[in-house]
Order: structure tokens, then sequence, then C-alpha cells
């Protein structure tokens, strides 16, 4: 039994919005790791906060320092989520504007590729962000010069 033209359309669509499909459960596996990543650095701000009031002189100075960085790197997982949310939802719009496209035979490729394209400056930005989130982490945990240095009797 041959396919309707409608539903030979919707099979067609289908086929076409597979691919940015996968691309949203590629972008769901980057935020679950970045918002795990997040949660990770709120309990990390969380210990420093309370040892940050029991503490006095350069250990005092030292959980200051630390919280700083935490809170910018709070600040830059948060912006690499709301990039990577964004160009999921630039996906979503651009299967969403497949099926309008085709089933509605509206000429709308050309807003396709740039709603696409938009999803990947976003998705860029995002790991850029997160890029630099996880460099800055690096440098939060160093070993202090101090601790490396021999005791002097």
């Amino acid at each position: 039994m041959p396919f309707s033209p409608i539903l030979h359309t919707v099979a067609e669509t289908i086929q076409a919005a597979l691919a940015p499909v996968f691309l949203l459960a590629g972008l769901g596996a980057i935020l679950n790791v970045m918002v795990g990543r997040l949660a990770r650095i709120v309990d990390r701000s969380r210990q420093l906060e309370a040892l940050h009031l029991r503490s006095i002189g350069p250990e005092r100075e030292r959980h200051i320092e630390e919280l700083r960085l935490i809170d910018g790197r709070i600040g830059m997982i948060n912006n690499a989520v709301y990039l990577v949310v964004m160009a999921a939802v630039a996906i979503c719009l651009v299967v969403a504007m497949l099926f309008v496209a085709e089933l509605g035979n509206f000429q709308i490729g050309q807003v396709i590729a740039v709603t696409f394209i938009v999803s990947m400056l976003l998705l860029t930005g995002g790991l850029l962000c997160f890029l630099i989130e996880i460099h800055m982490s690096v440098r939060a945990i160093r070993v202090r010069s101090e601790l490396l240095e021999p005791q002097k009797p």
C-alpha cells in the first residue's frame, strides 16, 4: 500500500529532523555534566563558607580568595548552561520549522539554516564558557606553595 502524499511528506520531514533531534540528546548530556559540576561547586562554596566563619588570619584570607574564585566559577558555569539551553531551544525551533515549512509548503529554508547556525554559535559560546570554568577550577585546586616547601626545624 503506497504512502499518501501527506504521510510521505511527514516521513521525509522526520528523516530530515532526525539529526537535530540526536543533537538535542547530546546537548542534554552536556547539560547534565554542567549542572552536576555546578552542584559540586555550590557544595564546595557551602563548605568554605562554614570554614570561613571559624577561620582567622592567613587561613581566612585564603578562604576569601577561594570563595571569590568559586563565585566567578558559578557565574561562568551559569553562563555556559544558559547558552547551551538556548542552543537546545534553537534546535527545537529548527525541528518545528522543518515540519511547518514542509506541511505548510513555506519557503523558509534560509530561516531554518540561520536558526541552526545560531544554535551552533550558542553551543560554541556555552562550551567556551565551560572551558573557562574548567580553567578557573584548575587554578583553585593547585597545592599552595607553602605546603610544598620542606618544613624548617
